[in-house]
């Protein structure tokens, strides 16, 4: 009787173990799907999990990341190495406030380990929270209406310009969760962004349209993107490189298709 109950009380023991040891892969998957998105280096998530890892006991710990796609690969003292796969499907929202948020807590937790389920919990909370939707509704317009102003448009052209701006910003709200990648979303941000500056145009001709155009521009441009590109080539993740300045090559492509096409229908139809 006495052998069969420790039987029990040793098998409750490893799964309770091999549990612990599913949140913490998920705890670091958490966390690095959360860097990335709020636009970490690579070299840093990946050097950010390995260190959690070590801090929780483990004594070997693999990861690479891409940014699509993260896999851990994490082995504990007497247990069988756990191999996990996230794909990463959010876009990259460089928020540097949440990413020092994260690195604060990846320090915390390498100092002093909290559960794993604690750590997830934290970690999403941290991912949830964002920028105040009025400061970047008055960012979207300042932003326009400066870049107007300094490509040598008067006050009235950067007025319209905050004007497309606002709309830029109802457009990344509202239209945003419903299309399937930013490729689209960035397709129809300009093509009727576009279509909006020819119309402010036709019923106001004194309007400089180039210059209007250039400063919704700005806003839209995905500079950040090529800069992190250029970034993790030079510090080695060739392949995380390779694909994000791919992604911003396209991502300048639709752009520019997306206001062309606006002034050919603009053209067509006036």
């Amino acid at each position: 009787m006495a052998s069969a109950q420790q039987a029990a009380e040793i098998k409750v023991t490893e799964i309770r173990k091999k549990q612990e040891t599913d949140n913490l892969v998920r705890a670091l998957l958490d966390m690095g799907e959360a860097m990335i998105g709020s636009g970490a280096e690579i070299y840093r998530a990946e050097d950010t999990l390995r260190r959690i890892a070590k801090a929780y006991g483990a004594s070997d710990c693999e990861v690479f990341i891409i940014t699509s796609s993260i896999v851990i690969t994490l082995e504990l003292p007497q247990e069988h190495p756990r191999t996990r796969t996230r794909r990463i499907r959010k876009p990259v929202e460089n928020d540097f406030t949440k990413l020092e948020d994260l690195n604060e807590l990846s320090r915390e937790v390498c100092v002093r380990p909290i559960p794993a389920q604690q750590l997830r919990q934290r970690t999403s909370a941290i991912a949830g929270t964002g920028a105040q939707r009025r400061g970047q509704f008055l960012g979207y317009i300042l932003a326009s209406a400066a870049f107007c102003l300094f490509f040598t448009g008067n006050l009235l052209d950067a007025l319209a310009a905050g004007v497309v701006g606002a709309f830029l910003f109802w457009m990344q709200i509202c239209v945003g969760p419903f299309c399937m990648n930013s490729v689209v979303l960035q397709f129809l941000c300009s093509f009727f962004s576009g279509i909006m500056i020819c119309i402010l145009h036709g019923v106001f001709p004194s309007l400089q349209m180039a210059k209007i155009m250039i400063g919704d521009i700005m806003l839209l441009i995905p500079g950040a993107s090529f800069t992190n590109s250029i970034r993790d080539v030079l510090l080695g993740d060739t392949l995380s490189g390779i694909v994000r300045f791919v992604e911003a090559l396209l991502l300048a492509a639709v752009l520019t298709v997306g206001f062309l096409a606006a002034i050919l229908l603009f053209g067509r139809i006036f």
